[in-house]
């Protein structure tokens, strides 16, 4: 049974009991208006009527109360009223097919041929009337905290979630008009006046800006994997580290059967994020909706709980947005992404707004380009033969310390960036500096980090080169001396080396700088990480501190722990860049056409111990050491324009 019918159901049995009551009520009325005494079967006074009729008064009272503020409650929060409480609705035969193509929310004019085939190329199956498993009945979750205690809530998720499910088949069978394609043939755009006369969800806003997008790839894994990884904030987070800063699952609305996750409704957190300072990180609370549509094909999509509510001060909010992914028989899978929301376009610098129009910045192409990634880096990694590794034969619990640690980097380094509150950042606002500059403090007393006050600062700048041309240059450690200062003349080596693709883009390395004098003293290790995908590229290194050096070394040829090795990351991240024309023409950006560089840096305050305080000369080192580090790459490059 699936929800739409579990919903039907609980409406006919309040109708059932809400017929009953009136009966009831008037047996009661009758009574009251004509009373007998029973003994002498004469009239009798009020007084005399019966304790259980007098009950009964009571309790019809409170249950027409109760009905009419469930109806009061669903309209606040749904935006519209609800009468399928005290009408029901007819249910389907037995033998009908879940018509997906029609749908039941008023969207049949996407697809009036009532096809059970999306034209994305998902087969749903038949829904009720065939051996497909649908989802099943919903039941609640003990422990759940107060805020989804109570059973109206419940009922308003249940009904949010099950629309937004709804909405997203829909999205994803439409095509044309609702769906337009770029000039360059990539992700499509959603034709927002269109959307907005058939959504059952939305309310046009003003003041917001529409970020919508789909598209599809094929991606090595399978469809139960991938429900899982999603329906699990850690695992969701790991997958997507450059997107998710943060994620929690606040509650459960609904699970299941036997610990299955087709049916299960939960409340998530989370805090979405670009590797700029110039975008405000997105904080979210939504519902996730996991069900499985037919065998080895599933959807999950998320919704903003506060959908229907006033969003004049909300940073963002996500409308359906998710993905339905299909088994394919070579082992991958199609997926087709839609990314839907609307945010306030105020905090973010005019620099980055036409990316985030475009769709680069949140859109169904970068998670998708993100997921792409990720599966196939595990892919290789699991793989036997990789001809670029250093030293051979690593050991694979060598490579689980040594991912591990570029694991925490990256996410170390996009809170840098970021200012999530993964870490606890205090902003600093500092004279005579750029608006473009973040400059961030925080006090670092964590394992695996050196003890002290901790600078963080980072910036966005264009470069008149393509993507492709600076990471590589970046990335090369042939060339790092061009633009590194810790590295300067020092000649590097490499110890250790970690491929996560054929051509070496996707890697982990370790390298070692000798140091300037006839003994090689001083001698300082590097460990680095590099991610390339559709959706841009990322450079992050961290100089080992000399008291993590030998536990560094631990790692890379024993596999020991890397709880305790110390680092402070730093790093470039590179997006394609797009400007008012590209958005109205292409609505991609051309690699050719130059990208945005982001640079940032975290050193720790002078003396990098517990009791050093916080000085202007620290403030300085940093602010001047993105500077000089912009202007020799574009030096090395051959950029004559200014900054």
């Amino acid at each position: 049974m699936n929800q739409t019918q579990l919903e039907r159901h609980e409406n006919i049995i309040l109708r059932q009991e809400n017929d009953k009551l009136r009966a009831e009520n008037g047996v009661i009325k009758e009574a009251m208006s004509n009373p007998i005494c029973h003994n002498c079967g004469g009239p009798a006074i009020p007084g005399q009527i019966s304790f259980d009729e007098h009950q009964l008064r009571i309790e019809n009272a409170r249950l027409n109360d109760e009905l009419s503020r469930i109806c009061t409650l669903a309209q606040k929060f749904l935006g519209r009223p609800i009468s399928n409480l005290a009408a029901p609705r007819s249910l389907p035969s037995s033998t009908a097919g879940l018509d997906l193509a029609m749908g039941i929310n008023g969207m049949g004019c996407l697809n009036a041929g009532g096809s059970n085939q999306l034209s994305m190329g998902f087969e749903l199956g038949d829904g009720v009337g065939s051996s497909s498993p649908v989802m099943p009945l919903m039941k609640p979750v003990m422990g759940m905290p107060n805020e989804l205690q109570h059973v109206t809530d419940r009922h308003v998720y249940l009904e949010l979630a099950g629309e937004a499910m709804d909405e997203l088949v829909r999205m994803v069978q439409a095509d044309t008009p609702l769906w337009m394609k770029s000039s360059d043939g990539g992700s499509e755009t959603l034709n927002v006046e269109l959307y907005r006369t058939f959504s059952c969800i939305s309310t046009r806003q003003s003041g917001l800006v529409t970020d919508a997008s789909r598209d599809s790839c094929m991606v090595i894994i399978n469809s139960l994997a991938l429900v899982e990884t999603m329906m699990d904030a850690n695992r969701w987070t790991d997958m997507f580290p450059t997107l998710v800063a943060r994620a929690s699952t606040i509650g459960m609305i609904s699970s299941g059967p036997n610990g299955t996750r087709n049916g299960t409704i939960q409340m998530m957190h989370a805090e979405l994020q670009m590797l700029s300072p110039l975008v405000p990180v997105r904080p979210l609370k939504f519902l996730r909706f996991s069900k499985q549509h037919a065998e080895g094909v599933w959807a999950v999509v998320d919704v903003s709980v506060d959908i229907q509510q006033d969003a004049s001060s909300a940073n963002c909010r996500r409308l359906p947005s998710g993905f339905i992914v299909q088994d394919m028989p070579n082992g991958y899978s199609k997926v087709t992404w839609i990314e839907h929301s609307e945010y306030n376009e105020s905090g973010i610098h005019q620099l980055l707004q036409p990316l985030l129009r475009s769709g680069i910045g949140f859109g169904a192409q970068r998670w998708l380009a993100t997921l792409q990634r990720e599966c196939e880096s595990l892919t290789f990694l699991m793989s036997s033969t990789n001809p670029n590794e250093v030293p051979r034969g690593l050991s694979m619990n060598s490579k689980k310390s040594m991912l591990r640690l570029a694991q925490r980097m990256m996410q170390s380094f996009c809170s840098g960036v970021c200012g999530s509150s993964v870490r606890q950042w205090d902003k600093l606002c500092i004279d005579n500096v750029s608006d473009n500059v973040r400059v961030m403090v925080r006090q670092s007393l964590e394992v695996g980090e050196p003890s002290g006050f901790v600078l963080s600062a980072a910036t966005s700048v264009w470069m008149p080169v393509s993507r492709s041309r600076l990471f590589d240059f970046l990335r090369d450690w042939q060339l790092r001396g061009q633009w590194d200062i810790l590295v300067s003349c020092r000649p590097l080596q490499a110890m250790a080396q970690i491929d996560k693709d054929h051509g070496g883009g996707n890697s982990v390395s370790l390298f070692s700088a000798k140091g300037l004098d006839a003994n090689n003293n001083n001698n300082m290790l590097m460990f680095q990480e590099t991610r390339t995908d559709a959706s841009g590229s990322i450079v992050v290194y961290a100089p080992i501190t000399s008291t993590s050096s030998d536990i560094m070394r631990d790692v890379v040829y024993e596999g020991g722990d890397s709880t305790y090795v110390e680092l402070l990351p730093s790093g470039f991240a590179i997006l394609p860049c797009v400007t008012s024309d590209h958005v109205k023409g292409e609505g991609n950006g051309s690699d050719d056409g130059g990208c945005l560089l982001t640079v940032g840096f975290q050193i720790v305050c002078d003396g990098g111990q517990p009791t050093s305080k916080l000085t202007m000369h620290s403030v300085k080192t940093i602010i001047d050491l993105i500077s000089s580090t912009i202007q020799k790459i574009k030096s090395a490059l051959q950029i004559n324009d200014g900054p």
